[in-house]
């Protein structure tokens, strides 16, 4: 793994309404080819930090950087030929276009060889590549999470950031996403993951940060978070017996 760091996130404050802060100070770092996690409890901030990273929501103090440069204030279009890559929760596909025509738009600002990024990224995402001609909006709720993802990556972003990608998923199929994501950061993609299976997010992550009312509560590999008693006993809920 590339141990350079990619993006920083230095003491950041911001929310969606000025004087409202949801972020109270947040600090986090992924290095290069590292898949990082962030989660908590519903309403801890952890989307509303992906948000902010992207340049969609208002940051009132903070720094952050991407690839050594700042970022602050600039909007998805210019963050994307930058290297970084952003898929939301809910409307992250085009419905009325087919699979193909989504990769294509995928890659509108890039200059590589389109087809040649088409097949590799429907090696990576096989139920796909047999539905290439199949219109987005008539895809299972799994397969447009893999169109999401495959279309962001259509531009090889150094960094992924994917918000909640199991929700709403089957069991099944949820650990069928996390096995693709393990995939995506194999491949030298890094991730920052926001999910909410905190426990399937951990268990594949480097590292990760546990989020709590707008701050970062605790930080540590993916398998020590797994392993804190007091993790677990707050934000993981006790294991089966």
């Amino acid at each position: 793994m590339d141990t350079s760091v990619l993006l920083t996130v230095n003491d950041v404050y911001g929310g969606y309404v000025p004087e409202v802060d949801i972020l109270q100070g947040v600090s986090i770092s992924v290095q290069a080819g590292e898949l990082v996690a962030i989660i908590g409890s519903n309403g801890a901030g952890k989307s509303t930090l992906a948000r902010a990273i992207f340049g969609l929501m208002r940051i009132s103090r903070g720094e952050i950087l991407f690839a050594g440069r700042s970022i602050v204030g600039l909007p998805p279009e210019q963050l994307v030929p930058l290297g970084m890559g952003y898929v939301p929760q809910v409307a992250n596909v085009f419905p009325s276009l087919t699979i193909n025509e989504n990769l294509e738009m995928g890659a509108f600002t890039s200059r590589q060889d389109t087809q040649a990024k088409k097949e590799e990224i429907y090696s990576i995402f096989p139920p796909l590549a047999r539905k290439r001609r199949q219109k987005a909006g008539t895809l299972s709720g799994g397969e447009r999470q893999m169109l999401a993802m495959g279309r962001a990556l259509m531009v090889s972003p150094k960094l992924l950031i994917l918000d909640e990608p199991s929700a709403a998923l089957s069991p099944l199929l949820v650990k069928e996403i996390f096995q693709l994501i393990v995939r995506i950061k194999e491949q030298g993609t890094a991730i920052l993951l926001v999910e909410q299976n905190a426990r399937q997010a951990l268990a594949i992550a480097d590292r990760g940060y546990v989020m709590d009312s707008g701050k970062v509560a605790y930080t540590d590999t993916g398998k020590a978070l797994l392993d804190n008693p007091k993790v677990v006993e707050l934000y993981l809920g006790f294991k089966d017996d």
